[in-house]
């Protein structure tokens, strides 16, 4: 299944067109999986790292009280990190902190999935355009709203960080400061 998605993907003339497509008609089934095992499973055997990404976009747009409208950019992934509640409560009854800890490592995932896409495979091209850019050796263009500075990856995080403390009312469990540390 994943690697014909992969394919459903990559063979279309507008692969970013065509991974939200896919994404918009598997995203509901992503919410209706129980277990917190059964959805990283999914998500981290995704052969498509822009398929990923879009999931995980829908995802975070979904637990969004106020969605944005902005392409994916880091600028994005700040915004899902600072206007994000927790994910929504799936089948399973998980512990608040669980649902937290979750979110953190679906947060490291969209960004590794990003940071792959565009910046080392210009995956947002078709294929016959990707090889031509290839051999070009082209660098993939950055946008304006991936540019964004230590300081306001650090406000971010620490807002964050005071949001899940409240939330919790308790110290942040080790593994979980840990996956804070990562994602900054």
């Amino acid at each position: 299944l994943q690697r014909m998605l992969s394919i459903a993907v990559e063979v279309d003339r507008s692969p970013t067109c065509s991974s939200r497509k896919i994404a918009d008609d598997i995203f509901p089934f992503i919410l209706n999986i129980p277990l917190r095992s059964q959805r990283e499973a999914l998500l981290n055997t995704m052969e498509s790292q822009l398929l990923r990404c879009r999931l995980l976009e829908l995802l975070f747009q979904h637990s969004c009280d106020v969605p944005t409208t902005s392409s994916m950019s880091l600028d994005k992934i700040l915004y899902f990190l600072s206007h994000c509640s927790v994910l929504p409560q799936f089948q399973d009854e998980t512990a608040t902190w669980q649902r937290w800890d979750e979110m953190l490592q679906y947060l490291s995932l969209l960004l590794m999935s990003y940071h792959t896409f565009p910046l080392a495979e210009h995956l947002r091209s078709s294929l016959s355009d990707r090889m031509d850019l290839i051999v070009q050796k082209a660098k993939p263009r950055l946008q304006d709203s991936d540019d964004i500075s230590q300081l306001d990856i650090q406000l971010k995080m620490n807002d964050f960080i005071s949001r899940m403390q409240e939330a919790l009312g308790q110290p942040l469990p080790l593994q979980t400061q840990e996956k804070l540390f990562m994602l900054q």
